[in-house]
């Protein structure tokens, strides 16, 4: 099989992004957002789905988080469309739920090449040190927006950390179950015959 790899640089007047994934990996990660908590869900992003994955952001931090994990998510996620091309062989639908503790999310996946988004819930506290928790909804919107993903997310619970960990561990997995190959398959899984928009 095709090895599956990206390698991708942004530079905006907010941000400067330098970002290497392999959706085949082992877990690797060098990670460095300006963000700890960020930085500690990306690297937990990557352990779960087994992606290696590698990330250095100059942000504005001194505007706020936004910047910086919405423009990190554009960025993964284009890597993930331009690392899966043509997404031939893959299993496309993956569903994963997460517990943490008392929190637990959901995430259901179609790796379609049609960008939706929808979620539910609400996370428990406003922040969790630096980083705004709501941002781990919009890292996930912009990821699918981007990857060309249909994505459905969930999440309860009553400690803003343990929610937004479990969310991005369950959005992992469920990505690695998405992006494995079916070995009995040759095309895309479709029967149209193609994944695009």
């Amino acid at each position: 099989m095709t090895e599956r790899t990206a390698t991708l640089s942004r530079q905006t007047a907010e941000t400067t992004i330098d970002c290497t994934l392999s959706v085949d990996g082992t877990g690797e990660t060098d990670v460095d957002t300006g963000i700890g908590f960020f930085d500690h869900m990306l690297t937990a992003f990557a352990a779960h789905g087994l992606f290696d994955l590698e990330v250095d952001c100059d942000g504005d931090l001194e505007v706020d988080d936004h910047h910086t994990v919405e423009d990190v998510a554009i960025v993964l996620g284009t890597a993930f469309d331009e690392a899966l091309g043509d997404r031939a062989g893959i299993v496309r639908y993956a569903d994963r739920r997460v517990p943490l503790d008392e929190a637990v999310a959901g995430t259901v996946v179609d790796v379609s090449g049609r960008a939706r988004f929808y979620f539910e819930g609400t996370f428990s506290q406003a922040r969790v040190g630096a980083f705004t928790s709501d941002m781990a909804r919009h890292f996930a919107e912009s990821l699918a927006m981007n990857a060309g993903l249909t994505l459905h997310l969930e999440v309860s619970g009553e400690n803003a950390h343990h929610e937004v960990e479990a969310l991005f561990k369950s959005l992992a997995r469920a990505l690695d179950d998405a992006t494995r190959y079916d070995e009995r398959r040759e095309g895309a899984p479709s029967t149209k015959g193609t994944l695009s928009e």
